[in-house]
């Protein structure tokens, strides 16, 4: 149920792409696509959703997330909605259960795609539970494979961060 015409989806991609619309405006943009869909339809609730927290609507924001997540998205795009719902309660206020939503989708993603997104917003997540050691080691162990040199020091470095070394 959660496949989209391509055409569908580049239009919405265009919306995204136009710096020139305001946040109402994206907002009634990606509505009246959304209405092309069926009403329950998993991607059209999470583009909505999408529309309303990045217009800082937060609080609209959060059941339409979860309305998409429980009507069923593809593995990439479920993963883009356990990210953003977990940052906006955390932005909401509520830490603790988006840390418990970041860590399972960390350990989810692990190896697949995604994963250094999930790396950073857990890591994010946990600076913001008063963890950032631990964040700071999520963080540079998602960073390590991308770098030209030092991968393996920077990995070390990052479990050292963990379980430091007694002196």
């Amino acid at each position: 149920m959660d496949q989209v015409p391509e055409e569908w989806q580049s239009r919405i991609d265009a919306v995204w792409e136009d710096d020139a619309l305001d946040d109402g405006e994206r907002i009634a943009r990606i509505d009246e696509l959304a209405a092309e869909l069926d009403a329950g339809h998993p991607v059209a609730l999470f583009e909505r959703a999408g529309a309303r927290d990045s217009a800082g609507e937060e609080e609209a924001a959060e059941p339409l997330y979860r309305s998409a997540l429980d009507a069923g998205l593809d593995p990439v795009r479920r993963t883009r909605a356990i990210i953003q719902l977990a940052s906006t309660i955390r932005n909401l206020g509520r830490v603790d259960e988006s840390l418990a939503l970041l860590a399972d989708e960390y350990e989810r993603t692990r190896g697949a795609a995604m994963a250094d997104e999930a790396a950073a917003f857990y890591a994010l997540a946990l600076v913001s539970s008063g963890d950032a050691t631990r964040g700071a080691s999520i963080a540079l162990t998602a960073l390590a494979p991308h770098l030209s040199r030092y991968t393996r020091s920077v990995t070390g470095y990052a479990a050292e961060l963990l379980n430091p070394r007694s002196v």
